[in-house]
């Protein structure tokens, strides 16, 4: 059993409409049912709450006190919730500054001090000194090639812890995407357009989680 501790921008998710204020749900945890303004951004997609509800019920176990990226974190849907669920430690990597100002400020709004925001584009800062992550959530802009690149680094530069679990958000026709031969596949859904899945570094005899 390991122990474990996204900007969304796509055409297949509806955006928060321009000039409208938007929110993000924190569905479960410490933080249950509180709602946070969203950085008004063109082709902005938080993950929907029912997939985020099928994240979570994945990780369930797995995020008490542990360490996490939200690589992408737009609107910070999902490393919101990880903190919300006790994890110890989340990063939030958002490169637009308007959307990291607001996540800067929800992280006040709910006063945590387990939570730090970092602008920068993500392919730029992988390439710095890493600290081992227990948890990664990758849900990056679609249509832009970024995954293939972004694993590669989160695996070769030391981001990984060696148990870590590394949830996936894509486009459903990014196919035969090339992942590190040390990433096992353990949970694989679809909802629409977007495919989600769940993997756990290296390679055990025991998949289940």
């Amino acid at each position: 059993m390991p122990r474990v501790k996204s900007s969304r921008n796509s055409p297949n998710k509806s955006p928060i409409p321009q000039g409208k204020a938007g929110v993000v749900r924190i569905i479960s945890g410490q933080w249950k049912g509180r709602k946070l303004p969203v950085r008004d951004l063109d082709g902005l997609r938080p993950t929907t709450d029912r997939v985020k509800e099928t994240i979570f019920n994945w990780l369930a176990p797995h995020v008490r006190g542990t360490r996490c990226l939200d690589l992408f974190a737009g609107s910070g849907g999902l490393g919101l919730e990880a903190l919300s669920r006790y994890a110890e430690q989340v990063t939030l990597v958002e490169m637009d500054k308007g959307a990291a100002d607001q996540l800067k400020k929800n992280l006040v709004a709910l006063g945590s001090q387990q939570g730090s925001v970092i602008q920068a584009d993500a392919v730029n800062w992988l390439q710095g000194p890493a600290t081992p992550f227990d948890l990664v959530f990758l849900d990056p802009p679609f249509r832009r090639e970024l995954l293939p690149q972004v694993c590669e680094l989160l695996e070769q530069r030391g981001w990984l812890a060696p148990d870590a679990l590394i949830y996936l958000e894509r486009e459903k026709e990014m196919a035969d995407l090339a992942l590190p031969a040390s990433w096992q596949l353990l949970k694989d859904k679809q909802a629409g357009q977007v495919c989600y899945q769940l993997y756990l570094r290296n390679t055990q005899n025991d998949t289940a989680i």
